[in-house]
C-alpha cells in the first residue's frame, strides 16, 4: 500500500487539535479561583486553533476515510489526549477502570474500519 499523505495528516493534525480543545474545555480546572467569564474567553479564544487544525483534517481525511471514521479517529485520538492531560496537567490518577473503559472504546471503534 502505498503512503498517502491524506492518510497521515488528518490523524497529526487531529492530534494537534485535540491537545488545543482538551486545553479549551478542561485547562482551566488548574486555576478554578480565576472568574468564569475569563476562563470562557480564553477557553474560546485557545478552541479557535482547535478548530483551524480540525477542519482542514477532516477536509483532507475525507479523500481517504469515511466521516464516520473520521469522527471514530477523533474520539479515539480524544481518550488519549485526555488520558496524557489528566496525568500531565491535572495531576489526577487513571485507574485501571479507565484503562479498561478506554480499551472497551477503543475495540469498538475498531469495528468501524472493518471491510
Amino acid at each position: 500500500m502505498p503512503f498517502s499523505p491524506a492518510a497521515v495528516w488528518p490523524v497529526v493534525m487531529l492530534f494537534a487539535s485535540n491537545i488545543f480543545m482538551t486545553f479549551a474545555w478542561y485547562g482551566h480546572l488548574k486555576h478554578k479561583s480565576s472568574a468564569i467569564f475569563l476562563a470562557i474567553i480564553v477557553s474560546w479564544g485557545i478552541a479557535f486553533f482547535e478548530y483551524c487544525l480540525a477542519v482542514p483534517a477532516n477536509r483532507i481525511g475525507s479523500a481517504v476515510y469515511t466521516t464516520a471514521q473520521l469522527k471514530t479517529m477523533q474520539e479515539v485520538i480524544t481518550l488519549i489526549v485526555f488520558a496524557g492531560f489528566s496525568i500531565f496537567w491535572l495531576g489526577e490518577n487513571l485507574t485501571w477502570n479507565h484503562a479498561i473503559g478506554f480499551a472497551l472504546i477503543a475495540i469498538g471503534a475498531s469495528f468501524i474500519f472493518r471491510a
